[in-house]
């Protein structure tokens, strides 16, 4: 099923929640195209891959590729991560037969009431607005935060201090409520895994990027501020807000921390929008993972990295899958504009800002922006 097509040369405006308070962006209303290779280019990353055996030249030389993407449109594509075809094509298989039970069925594995963050767990249909100016998402979540059990840096688990495990937000088994199906939790925690591993080798490369040495960040991100989110998008409907343009799979955002891996499947769906205004799709490529700079790493080089707005519409006609695993330092870490992003006698736009504190304040933003639309609409 093609997307309803929207008039030529007209604008519309969405709002986004940001800490300073709602930002208002102007979107072309012009056909959806695929995004250029300047706009979301592919690299290899072969070489970040096989670090013991590579050079630092030849990583310094990815690392030069993510800097000019990270700077254009903060989106690219990567080839030769080193997660395998057989865990993403487990888990999306995994992912798909857990979602296609019945809602109660489903709604047995619901978090309990969140301290402070989302808990893991399942999330139904309508139940999450992202975005209040675009209406109620229409996708399905099951949502996973970081357990260094699952940690295979992490040997000796009655070491980590305290108020380090404080930050963790999971519960004793992030699968109860899905032992009917027991593939989904092995399928799942082998894809958390897999890209906890390549979140660290892209976290180096992105230091390198930024002029630092290669294992800056490694002691902040020791017990990571990560999350996985396994999304499940039925296809809209001619019906789904008045078939128009507009409705959405997940509305129109920014991720809140330091960069995101996706997993998409073959079904497409994925947009972002360009610095023109224009919604452009970022196609699934069989093979490539999908990574976007969040806002978190935009704030620490003082916006030459940019997180960029995007969201998800299903109009395939069919059900679509993606899983995104969400890379952050550790809840207990604090950081501001890095030294290596201020040319000589600028000065930061930002202030030093706990990591655990910055969520809280984008998760804020967020709530407040929708209750806002909420009252302005009764």
């Amino acid at each position: 099923m093609a997307a309803p097509t929207a008039a030529a040369n007209t604008t519309t405006t969405i709002q986004l929640a940001s800490p300073d308070g709602p930002v208002t962006r102007t979107v072309l209303q012009t056909p959806l195209r695929d995004a250029l290779s300047s706009e979301v280019p592919l690299i290899d990353v072969t070489d970040l891959v096989n670090a013991s055996t590579s050079t630092l030249d030849a990583r310094k030389t990815v690392a030069a590729r993510i800097r000019d993407a990270a700077t254009k449109t903060g989106f690219f594509y990567i080839v030769n991560h080193g997660v395998p075809l057989d865990v993403t094509d487990a888990s999306c298989a995994a992912s798909l037969d857990f979602f296609r039970q019945d809602v109660p069925v489903k709604s047995l594995a619901t978090p309990a009431p969140a301290k402070g963050f989302s808990n893991n767990g399942y999330r139904p249909p309508s139940s999450l607005s992202i975005n209040a100016t675009e209406g109620v998402d229409t996708k399905e979540t099951f949502t996973l935060r970081y357990d260094p059990r699952w940690d295979p840096e992490i040997s000796d688990q009655d070491a980590i201090p305290e108020g380090i495990h404080l930050g963790f937000g999971h519960e004793e088994d992030a699968f109860t409520g899905t032992t009917n199906k027991p593939a989904f939790g092995p399928a799942i925690k082998a894809h958390f895994q897999a890209c906890l591993h390549l979140a660290r080798t892209l976290m180096r490369a992105f230091a390198l990027s930024l002029d630092l040495p290669e294992n800056a960040w490694d002691v902040k991100a020791q017990y990571p501020g990560c999350a996985m989110g396994v999304n499940y998008y039925p296809p809209l409907q001619p019906t789904d807000q008045g078939g128009s343009p507009t409705a959405v799979s997940i509305g129109a955002h920014t991720d809140f921390q330091l960069f995101t891996i996706l997993w998409q499947d073959d079904a497409g769906g994925l947009q972002l929008l360009n610095r023109d205004g224009q919604w452009i799709r970022a196609a699934p490529i069989r093979g490539t993972l999908v990574v976007n700079i969040g806002d978190f790493m935009q704030r620490i080089t003082n916006d030459r990295y940019v997180s960029t707005v995007h969201r998800a519409q299903n109009w395939s006609g069919r059900e679509r899958v993606s899983i995104a695993f969400f890379w952050g330092f550790s809840f207990h870490e604090s950081c501001g504009v890095l030294e290596t992003c201020l040319a000589e006698g600028e000065k930061p736009k930002y202030e030093e800002i706990n990591c655990r504190d910055w969520v809280r304040k984008r998760l804020g933003a967020m709530q407040t922006l929708n209750k806002q639309r909420e009252v302005a609409n009764q």
